[in-house]
């Protein structure tokens, strides 16, 4: 449940993964058509139409909505073409999985299930897939994981200043005493720190394009100016829509803001959304004041940080800490969000109308390692755990029980059992900022990665629109 970098366990029964074709750049486009219909050759290996259907067949299987405007087959192939540049890039840097690795990895998997080995693999068998392709998309997986963190998070640098920014705008947002930046006065000169959240739309696109990017924008502008982190929901809107992108763009100086930014947010205070969402060639901008401050002339920003930072001498600060318990049921082939959904709603009302114990429910169904403890997570402060997660509990009262929650590990039932006033210590607050920086990064450097390593490949787009099963061409 804790926020960590975790691999999916679970892999999609029936998606086909990517074969590499030593010959394929030398082989004409007709015979390459023709070979179990060829929808991309990427680099030295190919995705075919079946790889398409298999992943798309997959996911209405686990109950997925899906777009129905036609972009679903291309949504699915730019995925695959990902999925198999960063695979080939793996391989030439030498990341794999053992077999003695993949076998551990299996195991585990089955124990969460509470089943054998021998039980798991019926269970695969059962879905459709043999268990030997089964271990292959699982290798894949687990390689694929391993080589986005390695990546990444070389590109991941946090400076003490952003730290020590962070700790002061999350002060703020929950009732604490510290002081914002000291504010410039009229005519004095001052830096401004604007995040933004930006939907990308092509200033050529049709009229339902622009409606919808700019649908999009709107609904970030009311979110954002709710109880929320800012840049935790441009996260979560990037990982909705990979096109979308996040970022702080720290303190500057008006004259190195673009002009359209500064004009939306010039009388908009620190910790403020600006009104109204900003249109530029480029798309649509929700744009948050993170904070204003002075600065002499002259005066370097890296120079007037550390003095900020010593005039305030760090603090504990309040937090409200929780006492929850949850049921999970885990993301996995065969069960859909339907299904999931149904089954808890069935366990809340059992709870509710107080037939069976919750802790009981459980220690019986759920798929998490607090299971033997009844679903008991322990004490969990504010940012412990996934934003969904946080944001339903806190909306409970002492001994309610929650509607079903989805979050990025499946299906919640949650109950309150206790709340209490705690301290955060000093140093407590540096490490929840450094890993909270850290996964803010991680999304945008991620993001940014998969442009880079998706410019430099050589793709060659085919075949696209049939589906292998189709009429040939």
């Amino acid at each position: 449940m804790k926020k960590i970098f975790c691999i999916a366990i679970f892999i999609l029964a029936g998606v086909a993964s990517a074969q590499d074709v030593a010959k394929a750049p030398t082989v004409s486009d007709s015979k390459i058509r023709n070979i179990d219909g060829v929808a991309a050759v990427v680099n030295t290996g190919y995705v075919t139409r079946k790889d398409i259907d298999d992943r798309i067949a997959a996911l209405r299987k686990q109950g997925a909505k899906l777009p129905d405007d036609g972009s679903l087959r291309k949504v699915i192939l730019e995925r695959l073409i990902i999925e198999k540049i960063q695979l080939q890039n793996a391989e030439q840097e030498g990341v794999t999985v053992t077999n003695k690795e993949l076998d551990k990895i299996i195991s585990d998997i089955a124990e969460k299930n509470k089943m054998s080995v021998a039980e798991f693999k019926a269970k695969v068998v059962a879905s459709g897939s043999t268990f030997e392709r089964y271990k292959q998309l699982l290798r894949d997986d687990v390689i694929l994981s391993r080589y986005r963190e390695r990546e990444v998070e070389a590109k991941i640098k946090i400076s003490d200043a952003e730290i020590d920014n962070f700790i002061a705008e999350r002060t703020r947002a929950i009732g604490g005493t510290a002081p914002r930046s000291a504010p410039a006065a009229k005519g004095e000169p001052e830096e401004i720190d604007v995040a933004q959240i930006f939907i990308p739309v092509d200033a050529s696109a049709g009229v339902g394009a622009q409606a919808e990017a700019k649908r999009k924008a709107d609904q970030l502008l009311r979110d954002a100016k709710g109880d929320v982190d800012f840049m935790q929901l441009g996260a979560m809107a990037a990982k909705e829509n990979l096109k979308i992108k996040f970022q702080d763009l720290g303190y500057r100086s008006p004259d190195r803001l673009p002009q359209l930014f500064y004009e939306a947010i010039r009388n908009t205070g620190g910790g403020q959304v600006a009104n109204a969402v900003v249109k530029s060639p480029a798309g649509y901008h929700v744009l948050k004041v993170m904070d204003r401050r002075a600065i002499a002339v002259g005066q370097a920003a890296q120079q007037i940080e550390p003095a900020a930072a010593s005039s305030n001498t760090p603090q504990n600060i309040p937090i409200t800490q929780t006492m929850a318990r949850h049921i999970l049921l885990r993301n996995r082939p065969g069960l859909t969000d339907q299904d999931a959904e149904r089954r808890l709603a069935g366990y809340r009302d059992q709870v509710r109308a107080k037939t069976a114990d919750f802790g009981e429910l459980a220690k019986k169904y759920s798929e998490d390692g607090s299971a033997p403890n009844g679903g008991n997570l322990g004490w969990m402060g504010p940012g412990d755990l996934v934003p969904e997660f946080e944001q339903a509990m806190n909306r409970l009262q002492i001994g309610e029980v929650s509607n079903p929650v989805k979050t990025e590990f499946g299906w919640h039932l949650i109950q309150v059992l206790e709340r209490r006033e705690a301290q955060l210590t000093v140093e407590k607050q540096r490490q929840f900022a450094r890993a909270a920086i850290r996964e803010r990064k991680f999304e945008q450097a991620y993001q940014d990665w998969l442009r880079e390593i998706r410019d430099t490949a050589t793709v060659k787009i085919l075949n696209v629109e049939d589906a292998a099963t189709g009429a040939p061409r």
